[in-house]
């Protein structure tokens, strides 16, 4: 076989497996991402035993910790809608009432347990308007 024609043959070869790696890696990247559901989007669309990743602020005054159990309310940012949520795990240290919080849910009946080590707090922007100076 001619040289040259070996060169073509390898070439085309691997591009083709750094083709399917690359669309498979694509594939695989945008399928495991799930969209962070609102208290409110949970309530009208959450089925029992699945899984969903929910984000909102904890209601103040609905934490309660009971050995290594924490339950806490959930609410949308405009604070319209809250959900319970019974976790165990971790807690963070920032978590407390109005911090934005992201934690992995199951629905079990009308409460939302948390997957153990899942919640996560969000820093409150360092980006807002700073307050106007009248003189």
């Amino acid at each position: 076989m001619d040289p040259s024609r070996k060169r073509k043959i390898r070439l085309v070869v691997a591009l083709s497996a750094a083709v399917v790696l690359a669309v498979a890696l694509v594939y695989t990247s945008f399928n495991a991402s799930s969209e962070a559901k609102s208290p409110s989007q949970l309530l009208t669309s959450a089925r029992a035993g699945q899984t969903y990743q929910l984000t909102g602020k904890v209601v103040p005054g609905s934490i309660a910790r009971a050995g290594t159990v924490t339950s806490f309310r959930v609410e949308d940012r405009v604070g319209a809608t809250s959900v319970p949520v019974r976790y165990t795990g971790s807690v963070p240290d920032p978590f407390a009432a109005n911090r934005e919080v992201i934690v992995n849910v199951r629905k079990e009946g009308g409460t939302y347990v948390g997957e153990k080590d899942s919640l996560v707090t969000k820093c409150p922007s360092k980006y807002k308007a700073a307050p106007s100076k009248s003189y």
